[in-house]
């Protein structure tokens, strides 16, 4: 049986895909293991899906000062340690790295173990933790085409993100019944985040009797953001969070309003959802929203509006990226970034047979 372990964490954004990628596994006969750090989000999604998981201790790695990043170093070197004797007695096949912090010690433990390693960068440039894993991987899977332009063209490749099934099962018509909403009105979907929710949430609500005039409106405020003096607007349904029914949010909305984080604008890409994206600013980021955002404008899938601009222009936009659907669900259509899984399993299978062909003595059974 092939083995391979899965790492990323420190965000739902860094573990999600690799969840995607879990019944494509399992039907290619991998055993999974999933290696990330003791407390994080990432061990709590694992162990939900049923993952044997292996935690190590970690640092986070800044670009600014902080007084942990005297400590940190030392976790990251604990952390290189025990994912290497891990890796050493459970010989996977291969290693495929989502980012995030947690996933440094891992990849480069794989490396020193010969073991081959792809990695998936999210964002238009690389974070630091994958930055500092480019030398180890075999080859790196990226979102946006301008990414591939900054990486070694022998290991770059355009493949998107993998995307969950769920959220292709979705019923339109259970999503409005899930709200209390009727079909002949088109419905808009919120999605603030949690990072950086409020300034999305002002926006919506500051405009929300002239949004109303012609959309119902799902709202994903995210936790501690429900306003209860709007819970009975008609039209107007708030969730702070939801899981297993947002497949159906998802069917039911014929446009979003989003921030740009990698993995939610791909899934809006996915679905084929026109879309209005309010980037994170750079003093809430690095920067990689506002990238991000800007790669899927000028590739026809979305509008985008700065964040301290939404409120004055979110009535205006709704109603023209709804006016223009079609050419915003055309362009979508069109997109190569939308079948992530076929390509990645396949880099994995060929990251797999290359790994075997180079272990002691392949050579000499195969002349």
């Amino acid at each position: 049986m092939k083995k391979i372990v899965l790492t990323g964490g420190g965000t739902a954004g860094h573990v999600s895909p690799n969840i995607a990628l879990l019944p494509f596994l399992e039907e290619e006969g991998y055993e999974v293991t999933y290696v990330g750090s003791k407390k994080g989000i990432e061990k709590e999604l694992a162990t939900d899906h049923g993952i044997p998981y292996v935690g190590i201790s970690t640092g986070k790695l800044r670009r600014y000062f902080d007084l942990k990043n005297f400590s940190d170093p030392f976790r990251v070197i604990h952390g290189y340690g025990e994912a290497r004797r891990f890796l050493r007695q459970y010989k996977p096949d291969v290693v495929f790295s989502k980012g995030g912090f947690v996933s440094v010690p891992v990849v480069r433990a794989a490396a020193s173990l010969h073991i081959p390693c792809v990695i998936h960068e999210s964002d238009m440039t690389p974070g630091l933790a994958n930055k500092l894993c480019i030398g180890s991987a075999r080859k790196i899977c990226c979102n946006f085409p301008e990414t591939v332009k900054t990486l070694p063209s022998d290991k770059a490749v355009l493949t998107g993100t993998p995307i969950r099934g769920e959220l292709f099962e979705g019923d339109r018509a259970k999503g409005l019944a899930i709200c209390g909403f009727t079909d002949d009105k088109p419905v808009l979907m919120v999605m603030g985040g949690s990072q950086g929710a409020m300034s999305v949430n002002s926006a919506v609500r500051a405009n929300l009797t002239a949004l109303l005039e012609r959309f119902q409106i799902i709202h994903l405020c995210g936790k501690g953001h429900f306003d209860t003096s709007l819970q009975n607007v008609e039209g107007y349904r708030q969730f702070e969070y939801v899981k297993d029914d947002l497949k159906h949010l998802f069917a039911a909305a014929d446009l979003l309003v989003s921030r740009a984080g990698a993995n939610a604008i791909c899934e809006i890409l996915a679905l084929h959802k026109p879309n209005i994206l309010i980037p994170l600013p750079t003093g809430g980021s690095r920067g990689d929203q506002l990238l991000n955002a800007n790669s899927f404008a000028e590739q026809g899938f979305s509008v985008v509006v700065e964040d301290d601009k939404a409120a004055d222009r979110l009535v205006e936009l709704a109603n023209e990226v709804y006016d223009n659907r079609e050419q915003y669900i055309a362009a979508m259509e069109k997109s190569s970034q939308t079948d992530a899984i076929p390509v990645i399993m396949e880099l994995l299978r060929e990251a797999v047979e290359n790994g075997r062909a180079k272990k002691p003595g392949k050579a000499k059974a195969k002349g």
